[in-house]
């Protein structure tokens, strides 16, 4: 049974850090493109970061470039998501992604990604 399992998520005050974790098992994601989304109450499920098989591609949504990094430790089938100088807006519940196939490119689309997490909540205060 495949499973994305994501950790890190917590309460941080406007301006830190936090870094999530999404470890894979029950199969190896080290060619398949991985990416994070996030969805905040009310709101519909956004693309934050995406990242190629290598890891040499990686993707970010406007509202979070320069703030956050993807990467990803294909030894550990872990992506990982640093989120420096957050923001109240940047909470939200974090879901990890991963597509089925190999050596496919990265996308922002949702409706690209075939494995997801049950998501790590994130909370911003000002």
């Amino acid at each position: 049974q495949v499973q994305l399992v994501e950790s890190g998520g917590g309460l941080v005050q406007a301006g830190g850090s936090l870094r999530l974790s999404c470890a894979a098992s029950g199969r190896t994601f080290s060619r398949n493109a991985m990416a994070w989304f996030r969805q905040a109450p009310g709101k519909e499920r956004e693309f934050v970061a995406s990242i190629s098989w290598s890891g040499t591609s990686t993707y970010y949504a406007n509202s979070v470039k320069g703030r956050f990094t993807i990467s990803r430790d294909n030894t550990k089938n872990t992506v990982y998501l640093q989120m420096n100088a957050l923001k109240p807006e940047d909470t939200a519940v974090y879901y990890c992604a991963a597509n089925a196939e190999y050596y496919t490119d990265t996308s922002t689309r949702s409706s690209s990604y075939d494995y997801w997490g049950q998501g790590t909540q994130v909370t911003v205060s000002s």
